[in-house]
Formats: structure tokens, sequence, C-alpha cells
């Protein structure tokens, strides 16, 4: 993970990629709720549904975005309502694959830089 990005941002822009996390699973989690209820194919929704939970958290955030830009384009194709906020999703989930977790991620924890510090 250290190699897709070069530092975790901190400060505004680690809150804005928060946000984005935060709206995106807010979003996808609409979706799956409702695809439920409409009785959409379960696996689908299963896999958007754990897309999200893993970008709420910052895990994995690379695979988390791409999966949930690929399922949100997917719905856009058999779109009974509006495809732009499937097309926004999936936006959102590009950029976040792109841009990283933020430093407020179990990402940023477990693949960030560390801090040595010697005992002297």
């Amino acid at each position: 993970m250290q190699r897709l990005y070069s530092t975790f941002a901190r400060g505004w822009p680690g809150t804005g990629l928060l946000c984005l996390r935060l709206i995106a699973t807010i979003t996808a989690s609409h979706y799956v709720v409702t695809g439920l209820a409409a009785g959409q194919p379960l696996f689908r929704e299963v896999l958007e549904g754990v897309a999200s939970v893993l970008l709420c958290a910052g895990l994995w955030t690379p695979i988390a975005g791409v999966i949930l830009a690929a399922l949100a384009i997917w719905s856009v194709f058999p779109a009974s309502g509006d495809p732009w906020s499937q097309i926004l999703l999936a936006g959102i989930g590009v950029a976040l694959a792109m841009l990283g977790p933020g430093a407020w991620s179990i990402d940023a924890r477990l693949f960030g830089r560390k801090r040595l510090i010697r005992e002297g």
C-alpha cells in the first residue's frame, strides 16, 4: 500500500478524503438497502455492502474504490431511475482509489510511515 501513495494526507486534505469516504459509504449503503428491498441479486448487494464498509474504515481503499466504481457503472445500464447518481458514485470510487484513504484510516495505520524513536 505504501508504494501506491507517497503519503497519507493529513489536515484539510485528509479531512476531505474522510468526507469522501463517508459520503460514498452512505450512498452505497442506501443503494444496498433499496436493492435488497427491491429483490435485486444478493451477490451484487453483498459485494457493494462489503466495499462500502471497507471504504468507511479506510481498509484496502484502492480495491474497495474500484469495486464500488465497477458496481456503480454496472448499475447504470439497466437503470430504471436516474443514472447520474450512480455515475457520481463511480467517480467518487475512482477518485478514492487514486487519491488514497487519508491519514484517518486503517490503511494509514497499517501501511503508513512509522516514526522510530531511539532510546538512549
